[in-house]
């Protein structure tokens, strides 16, 4: 049966966000992920994560300035030093959680200039590098334009090849991170893919098409894809990414015949 992490950037933000991990556990959520945890020092992060219980999946390196309209920075030639500033800013965070993986943002760029691929490879090893030194995945995610116009990684199996690629450099904690609502905006075939990539997948996440509402909204049999990635033996967690209709908790029916049961019931 899947496992899914809630991504409390995006769910219960009613509440403050130290305060969304117990509201994940309390919803039956094993595991959370967030984009961003930077404006809380590690400390308090990784308290409120044992406070939980819960496992925390995936947290994102810092993409630049966000507030500015950058969404990364490692495919922007000549921003290689903020770059390698933003892996050493993650990894006390890392450390103090315990997280197994961080993801890394390309930026806005074209995917057809050699500058801006040649600034992603380098940005890729630098920071594979870096994270396998403390026994981390690094992940790449494809993301779709109409959700982030001008973003430089807008194609799955071109990822899937880079990852191919420098996995066979020696760069063996490099994966995938699979969105399925991105990539059936980007190509459709998820089940396909699925299957084609799971060797390089280190993450999935999950969220209605069109609308990025909660699963089983949309367009996608999200309930068949989740029994998909069971028959293919993934084992990792499914990341929640998604906007709720009209508040976290109204819209958790999806998640009913997945519950776990809140962290220290049961044997």
């Amino acid at each position: 049966m899947p496992r899914f992490a809630a991504n409390i950037s995006l769910l219960f933000t009613e509440h403050p966000f130290l305060d969304r991990f117990a509201a994940a556990r309390d919803a039956g959520f094993p595991a959370v992920e967030f984009l961003f945890p930077y404006e809380h020092p590690p400390e308090a992060v990784a308290r409120a994560l044992r406070a939980s219980g819960l496992e925390l999946a995936l947290f994102n390196m810092p993409p630049g300035d966000w507030g500015a309209g950058e969404r990364g920075l490692a495919a922007l030639p000549g921003r290689f030093e903020a770059v390698a500033r933003g892996v050493e800013a993650a990894l006390p965070y890392a450390e103090a959680t315990g997280v197994p993986r961080l993801h890394l943002m390309a930026g806005l760029a074209e995917r057809s200039d050699p500058q801006a691929r040649a600034a992603y490879d380098r940005s890729l090893r630098h920071a594979a590098g870096r994270l396998a030194e403390r026994g981390l995945d690094l992940t790449i995610e494809p993301i779709n334009r109409r959700s982030m116009p001008g973003y430089f990684l807008d194609d799955v199996d071109w990822a899937g090849e880079r990852v191919a690629s420098l996995r066979a450099e020696g760069h063996a904690n490099l994966r995938l991170q699979f969105d399925l609502f991105h990539a059936q905006i980007l190509h459709g075939d998820l089940t396909a893919r699925l299957a084609r990539l799971m060797p390089l997948i280190g993450h999935v996440q999950a969220a209605s098409v069109p609308d990025r509402a909660e699963p089983g909204t949309g367009e996608v049999s999200d309930a068949f894809l989740f029994a998909e990635l069971d028959r293919l033996g993934y084992a990792g967690f499914v990341g929640c990414e998604y906007n709720p209709r009209a508040g976290t908790e109204a819209g958790l029916a999806w998640l009913a015949p997945y519950r776990a049961a809140p962290a220290g019931e049961g044997a």
